[in-house]
């Protein structure tokens, strides 16, 4: 049994817990969830999350942005975070930063069946690499190489590679996009701005439309009363599906790919419909490749943190 300290850091998000981990169970004792844009740091967080607390002797946090030595700035959020001030600072025996995609994909032996929606059971008990990717605030992805005992997480910056349009529709996005951007990633399609990049798009003909975040594209998609919301969160489901299968073939990840982030658990009827998992096959003759694999949706937005818990705890 180890105590530990975990977090998810996240450019909308912070979450951290102190938790007991066991093997691959981890038991959450403290949990605490702020908004990261409150803080001018992400020291000035943890200082006060930590407040009257007794820190563990080990921690992990799961950061979203390329880890580079002990070092990490976060993409979406003015922060650098180093691992050895935080050591001085709080007296941690060891602290690790890993990517926050490959905390989640660390995170996945603590998930339990309820965590996970199957939308396509591919070949059961399949053996072989996986990988996670993740919509939120940005797109995140994520392997786990099968060494042929067991996985081993790593960290990529895929969501960051150019976007590929695969019809008329998306070379005029594309197009529009690169009006705005010097690079249009998948990131700028697949991921909470994404959407609103898309609805925009899609509205600009539409005299009187109005201006919308992505919670409220969703649920007006949802809800099923703003057609041009329902045509971006077709597009959005869409273009996952295709970057889902894009990272499936690059990993070949047979064992399956898991999507985790914000954004998928609250869009379930869009993703079950049938649309995104053809954009995922639609891969010319790799398609039989494609329809073995299973596909899952992470029910659990506590994955990452989990995995952060197993990491500091000395889960490979």
């Amino acid at each position: 049994m180890h105590t530990v300290l975990a977090g998810d850091i996240g450019g909308t998000k912070t979450r951290l817990a102190i938790a007991e981990v066991s093997g691959s169970r981890v038991n959450l004792l403290s949990e605490g969830s702020f908004q990261s844009r409150d803080f001018s740091s992400f020291d000035s967080l943890l200082g006060e999350f930590l407040s009257g607390k007794k820190a563990p002797f080990s921690a992990a946090f799961g950061v979203a942005g390329p880890v580079e030595g002990r070092i990490v700035d976060v993409t979406n959020l003015p922060w650098r975070i180093h691992a050895d001030e935080l050591v001085r600072r709080y007296g941690f025996a060891s602290c690790t930063l890993l990517n926050d995609l490959e905390a989640t994909a660390c995170g996945l032996p603590a998930l339990r069946e309820d965590d996970l929606l199957t939308l396509q059971d591919g070949i059961a008990d399949a053996v072989g690499n996986a990988a996670v990717i993740a919509p939120g605030t940005g797109l995140g992805e994520a392997g786990l190489f099968w060494d042929g005992k067991a996985h081993r997480p790593f960290a990529t910056e895929g969501g960051h590679a150019s976007f590929s349009p695969e019809n008329e529709l998306e070379m005029y996005l594309l197009k529009h996009l690169k009006a705005r951007y010097a690079h249009v990633s998948w990131e700028r399609l697949v991921s909470g701005e994404g959407l609103v990049n898309i609805y925009d798009f899609l509205r600009m003909n539409l005299p009187g439309s109005p201006m919308r975040d992505a919670a409220a594209i969703s649920q007006a998609a949802l809800e099923g009363n703003d057609a041009t919301c329902v045509k971006a969160l077709e597009c959005f489901v869409k273009l996952l599906g295709a970057e889902a299968g894009n990272l499936a073939l690059k990993v070949m990840s047979r064992a399956g790919i898991y999507m985790g982030g914000g954004i998928p658990p609250r869009i379930l009827p869009f993703l079950k419909n049938g649309a995104f998992l053809e954009a995922f096959l639609n891969k010319g003759r790799m398609r039989h490749l494609l329809e073995n694999m299973p596909v899952r949706v992470i029910l659990d937005d506590r994955a990452a943190l989990y995995g952060a818990a197993l990491r500091a705890a000395g889960a490979p």
